[in-house]
């Protein structure tokens, strides 16, 4: 099995232990791929922690490093105790043996509790990967940097490391009776994939190496045009970061090349609240799907119309004036189709949607015809 292969295999063995995470897991995935952070909000008892553990278990070699921030936590519990060796030759250094500086994966638990003392720090290391250890800038083997927390930052010196997180999710507890049920009767997992660190490597190289087409790019201006009007603003940044999210997304799903549907995904990248996901999410799809969605609409009105054509009529005079009625307004539409798969076209989106609805509405036609 190819390492890639080995990657969807453990996405599908995530998914079977954790229950209505599915986007969460393929956010987590896409963080390792594309070498960026990923914060998840939502209450205690969610899984949170247990997914990032779960994830770092099958980086074989990985370190793992794992801490619950408070206001009260010290540099010294992130970072290392200050090597009282290094004192006595009057150097400032820490020991970082175990701690963040020297972890692989990492999970900061209500990670919005770091005090001043840690933000300057936990900002370099996430944004350079590099820990300023006395008077070195130590580069630092950090993939990336699991975040969580029951609520949003309200400090503005806390804004800075929200926006670190490039992926964002929104959990809450188990919704659905039938999956809960099978939460509480599930056992340990009999089958752990795994992957070592220089396959993960590989992996990350052939994501970056994903082409982009130009469609793509278009399609991520009139995206932040239309959420621009809607007052939904990410910043110029965060598009671009997004590209590592659409190349990583494409590559988890097997594509050769970044596909329209990889699109979707930036719905948990582009929102500061998680309340303007579901507008965000509306916006991505009417501007991918809204063209399909209105050859559809145009579709049931040439249906209703075959109805109504078709329906008893008292006599076979209304009936052919009903037909020809009807005939007339699905010519209309037919044209408003074919403005559809012009512009779709030009746009270079999937036509075939749009396609079989125009042969359906030209059947309708064709056998009105015949009936008259």
């Amino acid at each position: 099995m190819a390492p890639g292969d080995h990657l969807r295999q453990i996405r599908e063995e995530l998914a079977a232990s954790f229950h209505e995470r599915a986007a969460l897991i393929d956010g987590a995935l896409v963080a390792l791929l594309s070498g960026h952070h990923l914060l998840v909000l939502g209450p205690p008892g969610t899984a949170k922690s247990m997914l990032a553990d779960e994830i770092c278990g099958r980086l074989g070699g990985a370190v793992y490093f794992q801490w619950l921030l408070t206001k009260f936590t010290t540099p010294e519990e992130v970072f290392g105790a200050v090597s009282l060796a290094g004192l006595e030759r009057d150097e400032y250094k820490r020991v970082t043996a175990l701690k963040l500086p020297e972890a692989h994966i990492a999970f900061l638990d209500e990670v919005f509790k770091a005090n001043s003392s840690i933000l300057n720090a936990m900002l370099t290391l996430m944004n350079e990967r590099r820990f300023h250890n006395g008077n070195r800038a130590e580069r630092v083997p950090l993939i990336a940097l699991f975040g969580a927390s029951n609520e949003l930052p309200e400090d503005d010196e806390l804004q800075a490391l929200y926006d670190r997180f490039l992926l964002r999710f929104s959990v809450d507890y188990i919704e659905e009776d039938f999956r809960f049920l099978k939460m509480l009767q599930q056992g340990a997992a009999t089958k752990r994939t795994s992957l070592t660190l220089d396959e993960l490597a590989r992996l990350q190289a052939e994501a970056r190496a994903l082409p982009i087409p130009d469609a793509i790019l278009r399609i991520l201006a009139d995206l932040r045009r239309e959420l621009k009007r809607a007052e939904l603003v990410s910043s110029d940044r965060r598009y671009r970061q997004s590209l590592d999210v659409l190349r990583a997304h494409a590559y988890l799903e097997g594509r050769d090349r970044v596909a329209e549907e990889d699109v979707f995904f930036l719905e948990h990248v582009l929102w500061r609240a998680p309340g303007e996901r579901s507008d965000i999410r509306a916006t991505i799809h009417r501007l991918l799907r809204g063209y399909e969605d209105e050859a559809r609409e145009l579709l049931y009105q040439s249906r209703e119309l075959r109805d109504y054509a078709n329906r008893s009529w008292e006599s076979r005079d209304l009936q052919d004036r009903a037909v020809v009625e009807a005939h007339t307004k699905i010519r209309s539409i037919m044209a408003r189709v074919d403005r559809i798969l012009g512009e779709a076209s030009e746009r270079g989106r999937p036509l075939d949607g749009v396609e079989a609805v125009r042969a359906e509405i030209e059947d309708i036609q064709r056998r009105m015809l015949e009936a008259l």
